[in-house]
């Protein structure tokens, strides 16, 4: 009888550490982040709401300080003001309806993106090429063309 007591008051003693530890391990991973650079293709969900709305102020936010820019076949190396007034124009002449990625990769500091935009009552295809510096992704080259 003796040693049941001493059982129920090692269990009873043990039983609210084992709570605080699992309820620090939850704390933990709700408050960790997911999204790192290098394990997610979050960084194409808003550059993708952008091109769909025709939002070039937004979309330059994601450009680098200076970047290749290809637009129907007109290649250059613009600066993010220059390249914010490319896509200006291009939506402006070709009102976009919908944008949909369709193949995505990418490794260590480098992310690629290729899709469809549906614009004006054309179909485009688009690449975007983006760069990782002080962990924060840039638009280093981004091409549309027709279909």
């Amino acid at each position: 009888m003796k040693h049941l007591k001493i059982a129920i008051l090692a269990f009873a003693l043990l039983l609210p550490a084992h709570a605080v530890l699992a309820q620090n391990n939850l704390i933990k991973s709700v408050v960790q982040s997911p999204a790192t650079p290098d394990n997610s293709d979050d960084v194409f969900i808003p550059i993708s709401k952008y091109l769909a709305a025709g939002n070039a102020d937004a979309l330059s936010a994601w450009f680098g300080d200076n970047l290749e820019i290809a637009v129907l076949a007109k290649e250059s190396d613009a600066s993010r003001a220059q390249a914010r007034q490319i896509v200006k124009t291009f939506f402006d002449n070709h009102t976009p309806r919908s944008f949909n990625i369709t193949h995505t990769a990418g490794r260590a500091n480098m992310k690629y993106a290729l899709g469809t935009l549906i614009a004006g009552g054309e179909a485009f295809s688009v690449t975007i090429f983006m760069s990782c510096k002080n962990d924060t992704y840039k638009i280093q080259q981004l091409k549309i063309e027709r279909l």
